[in-house]
């Protein structure tokens, strides 16, 4: 009696570790089981929110669930980000936001409501988007190089727009004026419209832009681009604007930024690769590509390592920039 005792309860012991083991697999297959909500702190009608609904509604033809964009600006982008983190890891609530957060922020703050790499899992890159030298349409400069030697005739003398002590734009210059030895005024405005108004009028002498942000100006002719400082190559649809080394200013610098889309700490990793490999089917999609390239965004099919390695370069790159520079927002 007891050895068939113990030969049932041994097939009783394997039956459950498969079941277990399969759990994970079976979880995995069946995702998603309910709503997929994506949390941008971005207001609707941005870059991110048009390109994440696009995606969005791939994504919800592909899983026969539906997937809906949650717009929660304010509070320095710590309001969907805090959402988030307090959400069950289970992949129905993703976070889409830029590096400005993941890798810029933790070097302006003493003390941040969240850690990036703590709290998230890197799940895919969605686009990556480069920033043009703009500057008004009667700007006597016709090339990045008059730019740097003004500055450096005239220390302090030329200034320059951003969107905000600390933002992109801003660190984006201090490492610029750090590649080329000069030093110049920096003037931060509230709002995007507000700054590149000032950079036509010639309130202000230049500014960093994206081709959504200035592209209207540059095709109303109130605005010129002495180059484009997103990369090595010209970008596409803008092929008349020379790279920045090619216009004269510092070679191997780059100016840009990437949007991603992350998952509370500890989501299962079948489910990061589920939802990864439906968002780079979607970027595939031409009319996924014709809207990012209507914006000047450049579609990013990063997996969850490649995501993590650009946020981590990133995050080394603007440590060095913003201690040389100084720049705190605490």
């Amino acid at each position: 009696m007891f050895p068939i005792f113990r030969a049932t309860t041994r097939r009783a012991m394997a039956f459950c570790a498969l079941a277990l083991a399969t759990t994970p697999l079976l979880a995995q297959g069946s995702y998603p089981t309910q709503t997929v909500r994506s949390v941008l702190p971005y207001s609707a009608g941005s870059g991110p929110d048009a390109v994440m609904r696009h995606v969005g509604e791939l994504l919800a033809r592909d899983w026969n669930q539906s997937v809906v964009v949650d717009n929660k600006p304010g509070a320095n982008g710590w309001l969907a980000i805090g959402e988030v983190n307090r959400a069950r890891p289970d992949g129905h609530t993703l976070l889409t936001l830029d590096s400005t957060y993941m890798a810029l922020q933790p070097h302006l703050y003493r003390k941040l409501p969240f850690d990036p790499v703590r709290d998230f899992e890197p799940v895919a890159g969605l686009y990556t988007t480069g920033f043009f030298v703009v500057v008004g349409a009667n700007s006597p400069w016709k090339s990045v190089a008059d730019l740097v030697n003004t500055a450096r005739a005239k220390p302090e003398g030329v200034s320059y727009g951003s969107w905000g002590q600390g933002s992109v734009a801003h660190v984006g210059t201090a490492q610029f004026e750090a590649a080329a030895g000069i030093s110049m005024m920096h003037v931060p405005f509230k709002e995007l419209p507000q700054l590149y108004t000032a950079v036509a009028t010639g309130e202000v002498d230049w500014a960093f832009g994206s081709a959504a942000t200035v592209g209207p100006l540059y095709r109303a002719g109130k605005v010129k681009l002495l180059a484009y400082a997103g990369g090595a190559k010209r970008l596409a649809g803008y092929e008349n604007v020379p790279t920045l080394a090619e216009a004269g200013g510092p070679a191997g610098m780059e100016v840009g930024t990437w949007v991603a889309i992350y998952a509370p700490k500890n989501t299962p990793a079948p489910t990061v690769e589920r939802i990864q490999a439906g968002v780079a089917k979607a970027l595939m999609q031409p009319a996924v590509r014709e809207r990012m390239a209507g914006f000047g965004f450049e579609s990013w099919r990063a997996g969850p390592a490649e995501l993590a390695r650009a946020q981590a370069a990133d995050t080394q790159r603007y440590a060095q920039v913003v201690q040389r520079a100084r720049i705190a927002l605490d």
